[in-house]
C-alpha cells in the first residue's frame, strides 16, 4: 500500500514542520490547508513536490474531504487545522468554534464515511490538541491524561470540545483516533503573534519587549522538531482511543524566557529594545505543565533538543530568514488583541 499521509493545516507553523519530517521518511503527504492569515506558502518552498500535493480548502468542506479520502486511500490523517491564538480567540470566539469545533465534526464525518467504504484496517486519525484545556494548575503539579478539562479561553474551550467529539466518535462509531495534548511549541516558521518569534522579532527591530502582566505566568515548551518526531511515533505505535500528553518537563516563567532571548540576541546583533510590562490578558492562566511519563514509558518516545540550544538556533533562523519575514503581512501581528473584558 502506498505510504499516503494526508496533514490538515500544513501551513501553518506545526504542520509544515511535520510535513517535512514525514516526506523524508517516505510518505507521500496530502496537504490540506485553507490559507489563513497565518498560513505560509513559503513554510514548503522546498518540498520535494514528487512526494507532496496540495488542496486549498477548510475541512468543514467536508464533500471534498470526503473526495480527497477516496482518491488518496491514506493510512492516516494528522488535523492540525485550527484557529490556536488566545488572544485573538478574546476578540473574536466565532471562527474559533467554526474552525476548531464545527470543522472537526466535518472532518470526523467524512473519516467515518470513508472508513464505511475503505478497508484499510492499519488507518488513524491523530487529533493534535493542547495543555491548554487542562486550565490552569498549581505550583509542582502537572496534569495527567486522565485528568478533567478546565479550559480559561473560548480557544481552549473549543481544543476541548474537539477533544470530546474525537473521543465520542472513537466509542460511538470506532474511528480510530488518538488525541495528544502538547505543550507550547517554538522554532522556526512559526507565525510571529506567538511569544518567542515575536520577541525576536522586536529585538531584530528595536522594538520594545512586551509581557502580560508581571511575567510569572508559566509555560512548559518543546521544540516543534520535537513534537512532530512525538506525532509520528504515536502514529505508527499509539494505541487507538488514547490520549498522549507530549512534554518536556521545561516549565518557564515567561519573563526569564523573555530575558534569555534578550541576552542570547545581543550577543549577535545590537538591539535598543527592553522590556515593558503591559495589561493582562483576561482569563490568563498562571502555569501549565504536563506529566508525560506515558509517551515516554510507552512509546519509548523522548525530546532530543535542549532548550537553550534551541532557542539560540531558533533565534539565528529568524535573523537569518529575511524571505520568510517578507511574506508576512506585519499589520496581522504587530497590532495588540485580547484585551476584551
Amino acid at each position: 500500500m502506498k505510504k499516503n499521509i494526508i496533514v490538515t493545516g500544513g501551513l501553518g507553523f506545526i504542520g509544515s514542520n511535520l510535513i517535512k519530517l514525514l516526506t523524508e521518511s517516505g510518505f507521500f503527504v496530502i496537504n490540506i490547508d485553507k490559507c489563513s492569515y497565518s498560513s505560509n506558502p513559503y513554510n514548503l518552498n522546498d518540498i520535494n513536490k514528487k512526494k507532496y500535493k496540495f488542496f486549498k480548502t477548510d475541512i468543514n468542506n467536508k464533500l471534498l474531504i470526503k473526495k480527497i479520502l477516496i482518491k488518496y486511500k491514506p493510512l492516516g490523517i494528522f488535523n492540525l487545522a485550527a484557529e490556536t491564538h488566545v488572544d485573538k480567540s478574546i476578540d473574536s470566539p466565532q471562527s474559533f468554534i467554526e474552525s476548531n469545533i464545527c470543522g472537526v465534526f466535518n472532518l470526523l464525518e467524512a473519516t467515518r464515511s470513508y472508513l464505511k467504504k475503505s478497508k484499510n484496517k492499519k488507518f488513524k486519525l491523530i487529533h493534535i490538541s493542547t495543555d491548554e484545556v487542562y486550565g490552569d494548575i498549581s505550583k509542582n503539579k502537572f496534569s495527567l491524561e486522565t485528568d478533567a478539562y478546565y479550559p480559561s479561553s473560548p480557544y481552549s474551550a473549543s481544543k476541548g470540545a474537539s477533544d470530546l467529539l474525537v473521543k465520542s466518535y472513537v466509542r460511538t462509531f470506532g474511528v480510530p483516533a488518538i488525541i495528544t495534548n502538547c505543550c507550547n511549541n517554538y522554532g522556526p516558521n512559526q507565525y510571529p503573534e506567538k511569544l518567542i518569534p515575536r520577541i525576536i522579532l522586536n529585538i531584530k527591530n528595536n522594538k520594545d519587549l512586551p509581557i502580560y502582566g508581571t511575567g510569572t505566568n508559566e509555560r512548559e515548551w518543546i521544540h516543534v522538531n520535537d513534537h512532530c518526531l512525538a506525532l509520528i511515533k504515536i502514529f505508527k505505535n499509539g494505541k487507538v482511543g488514547e490520549n498522549y500528553n507530549i512534554g518536556t518537563g521545561k516549565v518557564i516563567k515567561n519573563i526569564n524566557i523573555v530575558k534569555q532571548i534578550l541576552l542570547m540576541s545581543k550577543k549577535l546583533i545590537t538591539s535598543k529594545s527592553k522590556i515593558v510590562f503591559v495589561k493582562d490578558r483576561p482569563g490568563h492562566d498562571k502555569r501549565y505543565a504536563l506529566n508525560s511519563k506515558k509517551i515516554k514509558m510507552k512509546l519509548k518516545w523522548k525530546p532530543i533538543y535542549k532548550f537553550h540550544k534551541g532557542i539560540e538556533d531558533t533565534i539565528k533562523w529568524y535573523f537569518n530568514n529575511k524571505k520568510w519575514l517578507d511574506k508576512l503581512n506585519n499589520k496581522k501581528y504587530t497590532k495588540r488583541i485580547g484585551v476584551k473584558t
